[in-house]
């Protein structure tokens, strides 16, 4: 084999990463993410870090959701707080009711009697605002019944939990996934 074919890892340059002015100025997804009574600093960090990944259009922290600056933040975020659009928001609902006026669709994860797997998901028109839940707790009442869909990820072991920042990043992944292969951004974003 070859060195040039020889397998290895792509370095910082290679791997075409955008400064941060650079992503502040790129086309984002029609997807916006509410973090509900997060308690964790290192997961809302984690949900930041997808967020920038997927270039999510904006984060919400609501309720008492922990926000930036803070070192916790920072060590999991890795900056990402500088780059993704966030904003505080104590309560949440008037949020929710401005942006459904404006035609976004409001998604809750969540363990529901309604509930329809992320696989199963009919996925609506864009836009979307989902919204991730406390890590004990879930969504809020009021908040699943401003939602259009309640979805949750489908598992198979014996917890039916997964740690908030993950759930997070599976549902940013997945949403930007079907954006992407409907057109959003094709010649943008790396295929």
């Amino acid at each position: 084999m070859s060195q040039e074919n020889r397998l290895r890892k792509l370095t910082p340059e290679e791997l075409g990463r955008l400064s941060i002015e650079e992503y502040k100025a790129a086309a984002k997804f029609p997807l916006r993410i509410l973090l509900d009574n997060i308690r964790s600093r290192y997961n809302v960090g984690s949900l930041l870090r997808s967020a920038d990944a997927f270039r999510v259009e904006r984060v919400y922290l609501g309720g008492f959701t922990p926000a930036p600056p803070h070192p916790e933040i920072h060590r999991s975020a890795l900056g990402a707080e500088e780059s993704v659009v966030w904003e505080v928001c104590r309560d949440p609902l008037p949020v929710i009711e401005k942006l459904r006026k404006e035609g976004w669709i409001v998604i809750a994860l969540e363990h529901t009697n309604q509930s329809v797997s992320l696989w199963e998901l009919e996925w609506p028109s864009p836009p979307w605002l989902f919204i991730v839940g406390n890590e004990l707790t879930g969504v809020q009442e009021p908040l699943l019944e401003l939602s259009d869909r309640v979805v949750e990820i489908p598992q198979f072991g014996t917890k039916h939990s997964l740690n908030v920042a993950v759930a997070g990043g599976i549902v940013m992944y997945e949403a930007a996934k079907r954006l992407r292969d409907a057109g959003f951004f094709h010649t943008e974003l790396h295929q």
